[in-house]
């Protein structure tokens, strides 16, 4: 059975989710119009620091799809958890299921983030298992490019990965 605090724990976390959801999915130009308030002396700096990097439409409707996947899956989850019908047992499995999926959406946007920043590219990536497919774009399409994000990739797991380098041009 689930009690108020469960209940409240999770109405409070999926709350943060789709937050987090909306933030990544939210336009680049909206973000740029809100941090690009600052002082003048602040904006010359950052003008010469700053790279601009826009999203492709192959990346962009990746992170979509994998948004509208994820929050079904999410609701799915938060169903058997919630509901009076379902055993302790499955109420476990989808909150470890749960528990799962939020921490490969996380590493999944660090590892956007880390390929964003040292290589300057574009990236999608999605974990399934102990396979993880990037899509990059935005990049020459190379072996070293490639074989350094596979490294950089599995350097965020303990475990062996299966990963695969896709380029868009």
């Amino acid at each position: 059975m689930i009690n108020k605090k469960n209940l409240w724990f999770l109405t409070l976390f999926s709350l943060v989710l789709v937050l987090s959801v909306y933030y990544v999915t939210m336009p680049n130009d909206l973000l740029a119009a809100s941090t690009s308030v600052t002082s003048e002396e602040d904006t010359n700096v950052t003008e010469s620091a700053n790279i601009d990097i826009e999203e492709s439409d192959v990346i962009s409707a990746l992170k979509v799809e994998d948004d509208t996947e994820t929050t079904e899956t999410i609701s799915t989850l938060q169903e058997t958890i919630t509901s009076a019908d379902t055993t302790t047992e499955e109420k476990n499995e989808a909150y470890e299921s749960l528990k799962t999926l939020n921490n490969n959406n996380a590493l999944e946007d660090a590892i956007e983030e880390k390929i964003g920043s040292e290589y300057s590219c574009n990236a999608f990536a999605k974990i399934e298992e102990d396979n993880v497919r990037v899509v990059v774009d935005g990049c020459d399409n190379s072996t070293s490019l490639a074989n350094n994000i596979m490294r950089l990739v599995q350097s965020n797991f303990e475990n062996k990965m299966y990963i695969s380098v896709q380029f868009e041009s």
